[in-house]
């Protein structure tokens, strides 16, 4: 301790003039990597200028260089030439990553990015851009620097530097401790649940961001008992004091009935409502939510795990993982699930998906669930290079041999539940392209300016963009399931089957392609810009808003009582007790509810945002929005009492659907019947 108090007395006499003149690379590449920090956040979440990240990125730098004195100073640069590298490459990943996901990478997703090189063509067309490696800069600049230093002070630095070791140790963590200082409570408590990236990184830097997740994402792996006893005790007393959902009038009207899932890849509730030209986009879809129970106001709440995310939650109505995906991660866990509650009724269970049987770990992920057999690739599937469409077997070839399974299974089970996963509106979009001949161009009528006559004029609108080539993609899907829908129904499928039909997640399409999409003018074939008379702004707001995707309950001859359009905001995790109480199934670790049975419903996302009839919250900016209105921050201090109350409720889902993953509670609690069954 005294060695310290006499070091820091010391600091009165430092002489700075030497001190930059030993150690120029190491400042050099603090500065360089500083920039680097702050490009990455300019780039992404917009934040750049906010004098917290900086400071904790600075203290971080300098801290970690300030081992360099600690080494031979012949190999000092290839210290900080190796961590130029490491920097730059973590700067690159996380600047890919946000444009897919619109979060940061994590340690504890490496396993999940092997799903990539199953869709190489993807990243490529939609996630790689020329800016996502800028960041190069860095390493150029450190060799650039070092050379210059040497040819001009050759031999500067001659031996190990204790003294300037815990100098610039010292230095980094007053700038720490300053940092430390401008903290709240808040901005602690979220860096050690890790749920929100985007606000770790705008308070912390991307840094420190990296370094917490790598802790918090190797900790559960090595520690897994640590935290067992308290989790165990909040996942008890949750399900304990849950009220279950009261008996309404869809109670038990599809008992004993087959159930047929179609997960629709991609398909976002936007498209329900788009025509072109007069021709909708989904005329098979609006005409089966026309005709059965058609869910308006439905959100995916899926995170990095995408399709396998809503899968999950689909089928236990709990959340997907915050650190990893439990596809990979916490595939073996036991969840109480759809499958295994029709089970329990004599019900033979199945699934069917043309890509990969290892794809997101299903072929492992599918018999957790409680499937009884998994229909996969070319195990199941004849695929010839005529039926490929983007990333595999097109969905109406599919289908078709689909149909063929099932009335098999059909002939030799008295009741069962199926879920086709659809392949074909996966992205990149651009496979579709010769697949269909729905246009997106834009017709109008105009006058040939050399015979006078009308004549009907083509403009360009969105063909050949991407949001094009979606929507052309999702026409497809709709035609897909339009023609099983017919297969299904010449065979007799039909006469006992419930078909649920669900949109897995959003299409990640960029908020900039909707500027065209929303403001194109066929007449300069042009987008209006922002000062133009009809120009329709996509803010984030509004873009987050529209991520909805569709759900459809629909049977064939389906009672008119029964038919509506449910505008009440639902999740992912509100399925199973919703289509549960009609199947008369019901699960005791159930997140989400009836939606028939309930009122202002509240729509939880895994990084703690959360959605209502009138409000959404954004955690990471901690910023409410009224829907209806569009307002900013809407009453927000006479409504925090409100915000705080449903964060509080978010935070214990959180916490008790992460519990469940990483302890394996379900099973614990089957053991010793801790949990009283509703």
């Amino acid at each position: 301790m005294k060695k310290i108090k006499d070091k820091i007395k010391s600091l009165k006499n430092f002489d700075f003039k030497k001190y930059y003149k030993e150690n120029k690379l190491m400042l050099i590449f603090i500065l360089v990597s500083l920039i680097n920090a702050m490009l990455l956040r300019f780039l992404t979440i917009k934040n750049y200028f906010d004098i917290q990240p900086i400071l904790c990125d600075l203290a971080f730098l300098i801290i970690i260089s300030s081992f360099s004195h600690l080494i031979k100073p012949k190999n000092r640069f290839k210290y900080f030439l190796t961590l130029s590298i490491l920097i730059s490459i973590i700067c690159i990943i996380n600047s890919m990553y946000y444009t897919n996901y619109l979060s940061y990478a994590s340690v504890s997703l490496l396993a999940t990015s092997l799903q990539i090189v199953d869709v190489a063509d993807a990243v490529y067309e939609n996630v790689m851009e020329i800016k996502d490696f800028c960041y190069i800069w860095q390493v150029i600049a450190i060799i650039f620097a070092y050379i210059s230093i040497k040819k001009k002070e050759n031999n500067t630095i001659q031996n190990r530097n204790k003294n300037g070791f815990f100098n610039t140790l010292i230095f980094g963590f007053v700038v720490l401790g300053i940092f430390v200082i401008s903290l709240s409570p808040t901005d602690i408590g979220r860096i050690t649940k890790q749920w929100n990236r985007d606000y770790i990184v705008s308070k912390y830097g991307i840094y420190t961001y990296q370094l917490s997740d790598a802790i918090f994402s190797v900790t559960p792996k090595i520690t897994s008992m640590f935290g067992y006893d308290k989790n165990y005790k909040e996942f008890r007393d949750y399900y304990n004091e849950k009220q279950p959902s009261q008996p309404n009038k869809y109670t038990n009207i599809f008992e004993g009935k087959n159930v047929l899932v179609i997960h629709a890849e991609s398909i976002q509730q936007f498209t329900m409502e788009t025509s072109f030209n007069g021709e909708e986009v989904t005329p098979n879809l609006n005409k089966l939510a026309s005709e059965g129970m058609y869910f308006s106001n439905f959100y995916a709440q899926e995170s990095v795990g995408t399709s396998s995310d809503s899968e999950f939650t689909f089928n236990t109505s709990l959340l997907p993982a915050t650190s990893g995906t439990v596809a990979i991660n916490y595939w073996d866990r036991e969840y109480l699930t759809i499958q295994k509650l029709l089970k329990q009724k004599d019900y033979y269970t199945f699934s069917m998906h043309a890509n990969n049987c290892t794809f997101w770990n299903r072929n492992l992920l599918h018999q957790q669930f409680g499937y009884d057999k998994f229909y996969c690739h070319t195990n199941d599937y004849k695929i010839d290079e005529d039926d490929i469409i983007g990333l595999g077997l097109s969905d109406k070839s599919f289908f078709e041999q689909s149909v063929e399974k099932i009335q098999k299974i059909n002939d030799e089970h008295n009741n069962w539940y199926g879920t086709l996963i659809m392949l074909t509106n996966h992205t990149p979009f651009s496979g579709i392209v010769g697949h269909t001949d729905y246009e997106v161009d834009y017709k109008y009528e105009d006058i040939d300016e050399e015979t006078g006559e009308r004549v009907i004029k083509s403009a360009p609108y969105l063909e050949g963009t991407v949001m094009g080539n979606y929507i052309k993609s999702v026409h497809y899907a709709d035609e897909a399931i339009g023609q099983l829908i017919e297969d299904m129904d010449e065979n007799g499928l039909l006469e006992n089957t419930v078909v649920v039909i669900y949109g897995d997640h959003d299409a990640k399409i960029k908020k900039s392609e909707y500027e065209r999409f929303y403001n194109y003018d066929y007449k300069t074939d042009s987008v209006l810009s922002p000062d133009e008379p009809g120009y329709i702004e996509m803010d984030d707001i509004d873009y987050e808003l529209n991520r909805k995707v569709p759900l459809i309950i629909w049977t064939k001859n389906m009672d008119s009582k029964y038919k509506t359009e449910v505008t009440e905001v639902m999740g992912m995790y509100d399925v199973l007790p919703t289509l549960g109480n009609m199947l008369n199934i019901s699960s005791s670790y159930s997140l989400g509810t009836d939606i028939f049975s309930t009122e202002n419903n509240v729509v939880v996302f895994p990084d703690a945002s959360w959605i209502t009839n009138d409000i959404y919250y954004n955690s990471q900016t901690n910023e409410a929005f009224s829907i209806n209105r569009k307002e900013n921050n809407i009453n927000f201090s006479q409504s925090l009492d409100y915000i705080e109350k449903i964060n509080k409720i978010v935070e214990q889902k959180i916490m008790v659907s992460n519990a469940i993953e990483i302890y394996d509670l379900i099973k614990q609690a089957s053991i010793d019947n801790s949990v009283k069954v509703n």
